[in-house]
């Protein structure tokens, strides 16, 4: 069973480094995932770019985030958003709740390498 991290994860194998996807969907998927890790782990709060540009291998500066802001706003985001959430697994079993665990840790500390200056970890 695959998380929305997963799902952004996957789509890194087939990506080049230093560009931002354009595929809205992977972004969707990521953000519903992100916010599981942020209730989760309160220091990942208000990182939602910084993770997804990190694992993309993109610097996070005023550009990427403007992107990122513009791409949500788009009624193809908003639509995978909703698709992504109607699919979302909603199960809370202890495996599930383990993985997704993991997988916030990942990111987060795929975040930290990328950050320009230390971060705190989870």
């Amino acid at each position: 069973m695959r998380t929305p991290i997963a799902f952004a994860l996957l789509g890194l194998l087939g990506a080049s480094a230093h560009a931002i996807p354009s595929d809205v969907k992977v972004l969707a998927q990521f953000d519903l995932g992100f916010a599981k890790c942020e209730a989760r782990f309160p220091q990942m709060k208000g990182h939602a770019d910084e993770a997804y540009l990190a694992l993309w291998k993109v610097k996070p500066d005023d550009k990427a985030r403007a992107d990122l802001a513009k791409a949500r706003k788009t009624a193809q985001y908003k639509d995978a958003r909703k698709q992504a959430q109607k699919t979302q697994d909603n199960s809370s079993s202890p495996e599930i709740e383990d993985k997704l665990k993991h997988q916030c840790l990942a990111t987060w500390n795929e975040a930290q390498r990328n950050a320009p200056q230390g971060g705190g970890k989870p």
